[in-house]
């Protein structure tokens, strides 16, 4: 990057909860907080987080349903620290027993943290009336029984048979040091080899019929995920699903945000996204809505789907979205962490399609592959997607008749 002051060092393993069983549920997640608890050269949390703290460093891990990844971002002559620091975490972490016992209450109030925010929590009870009661469908962070009841040697054996070098990436973005070749040897020559590794489960597609579970909770509001499924990551649909999504209520001046908020006042979020993995996706609505609107949202939400099954996207809207997608992806893409990720993700989601020879999208090539999508396209796959045996609804506080609601879900 031209004029970059900052370095990024981001290693992204490709396993996640989709590779868990379900005794060990949530051990990615688990793992990836222990890599912050010590190692034999920095054996306390305070040691690791003073030395990345003293260059002004940001520093952060987060876990998927794919992959788990951690990150370094500092001022470029800094950046041989970011690399002593991450490997050392990585490759030489004790996995004390005190504080893993310590960990896990820590764990078990971030699940309580998500579960009391419905905003935060639809997606994974979403997730869990599509993919059902498989890994796919399981909540990333696992469940508090199944945390409370992981041991040190579950966290070793995932580690030592997931952390592969035939399963990671390290990526390097930003102000690179003149010497990054020796520095990657040096710090990260001895990542391991794992002749132990266990594949996610496919995904087996049974549905054929609308879906629907209901979380009761007392709340406020209710909240609401109404979507169908779509396409994996890397299909040929992907991009027009996308601009679907955007169409739908991906901004400000979105359809649905305009009728459900702003000409009706029923809510204050409102938006639609398009989800993709390796082997499975799905494009999908969520709002906060008033608690006695839900029959007239539900139908709005299907108003829409069935409109651009049948009606062409105007080109001033469509090259509206696109151009809003063209300037978040450039917002989204200022900072060296930022570009790690662009790229980092993309080599990992092709590492999970089982893909290591495919180039990487630029930018502009990305952008370029998104202008030529068509109206007549993002019909296509509004035609393809928006049937009845695909909906599924998900739903967060007081419902009592879900009988009514069932008989709701129809595009017909």
């Amino acid at each position: 990057m031209d004029n970059c002051q900052t370095f990024t060092i981001l290693v992204i393993v490709a396993t996640g909860s989709k590779f868990e069983t379900a005794p060990e549920r949530g051990v990615s997640h688990f793992l990836e907080h222990m890599f912050f608890k010590g190692t034999t050269r920095r054996p306390t949390t305070l040691a690791i987080s003073s030395e990345l703290d003293a260059i002004g460093g940001e520093y952060n891990a987060f876990t998927s349903k794919e992959s788990t990844a951690f990150y370094v971002k500092c001022a470029a002559d800094q950046a041989e620290v970011a690399f002593d620091v991450l490997s050392d975490m990585l490759l030489n972490s004790l996995f004390a027993a005190e504080e893993i016992e310590k960990e896990r209450g820590v764990i078990i109030e971030e699940i309580n943290m998500y579960e009391d925010n419905p905003l935060m929590h639809l997606d994974d009870v979403f997730e869990r009336v599509f993919y059902g009661d498989t890994p796919a469908g399981w909540d990333t962070a696992g469940s508090k029984e199944t945390v409370g009841s992981l041991k040190r040697e579950n966290l070793i054996s995932y580690w030592q048979s997931h952390y592969s070098h035939s399963r990671t990436i390290i990526c390097l973005a930003g102000n690179l040091p003149h010497d990054i070749n020796d520095l990657v040897n040096k710090y990260f020559g001895a990542w391991p080899t794992s002749f132990h590794f266990r594949n996610k489960l496919p995904i087996i597609d049974t549905q054929r019929k609308p879906q629907l579970l209901v979380e009761n909770k007392t709340t406020d509001q209710l909240h609401l995920a109404l979507g169908v499924k779509a396409f994996p990551y890397g299909h040929k649909d992907e991009l027009p699903t996308k601009l679907l999504a955007t169409i739908l209520g991906g901004t400000m001046s979105s359809r649905l945000f305009l009728e459900i908020r702003e000409r009706r006042g029923l809510a204050y979020y409102v938006r639609t996204d398009a989800e993709t993995y390796t082997d499975s996706g799905y494009l999908v609505t969520k709002a906060g809505i008033k608690k006695d609107s839900l029959p007239l949202v539900i139908a709005m939400i299907l108003q829409e789907y069935k409109k651009l099954a049948t009606e062409l996207v105007e080109e001033n809207e469509l090259e509206r979205v696109k151009k809003f997608l063209a300037g978040r992806l450039i917002l989204g893409l200022e900072g060296s962490d930022d570009l790690a990720r662009w790229y980092g993700y993309q080599q990992t989601l092709r590492l999970g399609q089982g893909d290591n020879q495919s180039s990487l999208d630029t930018p502009q090539q990305y952008l370029t592959k998104l202008n030529s999508v068509t109206s007549a396209e993002i019909q296509e796959v509004a035609r393809q997607i928006f049937v009845n045996e695909s909906l599924n609804l998900a739903i967060i506080g007081p419902v009592t008749n879900q009988d009514k609601l069932a008989s709701l879900l129809t595009l017909d």
